[in-house]
């Protein structure tokens, strides 16, 4: 059976025996709902957050749940667009009745959907939402994925000391995307804080396949190094749109191609770009020791940034139900007070994730923006036929 289910039939898919899942106390399972893209142009990651979220439910589910009760994941499609992201976010609060929704995809998804989560006050956990402002949305949004501003300066870094005599940028990004719009403005500060020369930004949107006008301007600058910000399809296809061109300079991408999804579009022309990375599966850690083993026998590869802060995401809200059943049980709690209290439990806590060890800063403007302790940059590595590709992390 597919887990990617209505809710009414992923609530009734259990065995139960005896009133309860087989191992577990009576309590039934409790929901967890995820909200990610599931179908459109962002699908590919979509399915590396999927696939992340399952791997959490089998960990936590296998060392005991929620202190003996087991959690349940409940899925609906976040899509690519705003309007499918907030129907998926009412039916997880009104119909599967979740306690709490790690989603969406996008953070213009986030954005639209959020605010929906905030006024019926369940606790969001953006798995990639990195735009600046998305905590802030309400008290009830908190977010595993490190804000662009932290993690994009890093890559351009990362290209200076491969080539010490990068000066001359040119900037690309997706005009039409709240994400990429405010990924670009935190590239384009950084090479102006390096201070690099700008020669030029050029816009396009998620939509566009023919990116000719773009890159003979970009080529008309003769720049060292081009930064793009736009999403996995498009992306994939302006890199390999600047390679068929003539462009043999260094690239580097934001977060929207951060995942091998792009390696059947650009092939062995994605090899060298370099991608700051919250994520590296060479962090020694049991749980991402763990992750990591479970991962590579479902996928027989290294998991991916994607998936990993998809089960992060699950993983802060079971530990921050176990810790708030220990001090008081939530099966004698409503759903209203069960969601009020998780979220004031989570934003509390410090967790040892896959990622490394996170918390949340939760002073005045920051609502629940992650602290994390690690950063990398990553370049991709593929072999001449471009058949297969590894992201090899370079700091």
């Amino acid at each position: 059976m597919s887990r990617h289910l209505s809710v009414s039939v992923a609530m009734a898919a259990f065995v139960l025996v005896g009133g309860a899942l087989a191992g577990f106390a009576a309590d039934p399972p409790i929901p967890i709902g995820v909200s990610v893209a599931q179908t459109g142009p962002v699908a590919l990651a979509g399915q590396e957050q999927v696939l992340g979220a399952q791997i959490a439910e089998e960990f936590f589910n296998k060392h005991g749940g929620v202190n003996g009760r087991p959690i349940k994941l409940v899925f609906q499609d976040g899509g690519s667009d705003e309007p499918t992201s907030i129907n998926a976010f009412q039916n997880l609060i009104n119909v599967a009745k979740v306690v709490g929704i790690m989603g969406p995809s996008l953070s213009q998804q986030a954005f639209a959907a959020d605010p929906f989560a905030v006024r019926a006050k369940v606790p969001v956990i953006g798995p990639s939402n990195t735009a600046k402002g998305i905590p802030q949305i309400g008290e009830f949004v908190s977010r595993v994925s490190a804000p662009v501003a932290i993690v994009a300066p890093n890559a351009v870094k990362a290209a200076m000391e491969i080539d010490k005599n990068l000066k001359k940028v040119a900037v690309l990004y997706a005009q039409n995307d709240a994400f990429n719009k405010s990924e670009t403005e935190t590239f384009q500060q950084a090479v102006k804080d390096l201070k690099l020369d700008l020669a030029t930004v050029q816009t396009f949107q998620t939509t566009d396949t023919d990116f000719t006008a773009q890159v003979t301007n970009v080529l008309n600058v003769k720049p060292d190094l081009v930064i793009i910000s736009g999403l996995q399809v498009d992306g994939a296809n302006l890199v390999k749109q600047l390679r068929d061109l003539g462009y043999k300079g260094l690239i580097v991408g934001g977060n929207g191609v951060n995942t091998a999804a792009i390696f059947p579009i650009c092939k062995a022309k994605c090899d060298g770009i370099l991608i700051a990375q919250a994520y590296s599966p060479a962090y020694k850690s049991r749980v991402n020791d763990e992750f990591k083993a479970v991962y590579k026998d479902k996928q027989k590869k290294d998991p991916p940034q994607f998936s990993a802060q998809a089960f992060t995401g699950i993983q802060v809200f079971v530990e921050a139900l176990r810790a708030l059943d220990k001090k008081s049980p939530i099966a004698k709690m409503d759903l209203a007070t069960l969601r009020v209290e998780l979220n004031r439990q989570l934003i509390s806590g410090t967790y040892d994730t896959p990622l490394g060890e996170i918390s949340f800063s939760t002073g005045p403007g920051m609502g629940g923006e992650i602290v994390q302790k690690q950063a990398y940059v990553a370049q991709i590595k593929m072999d001449p036929d471009g058949a297969k590709g590894t992201f090899v992390f370079v700091k």
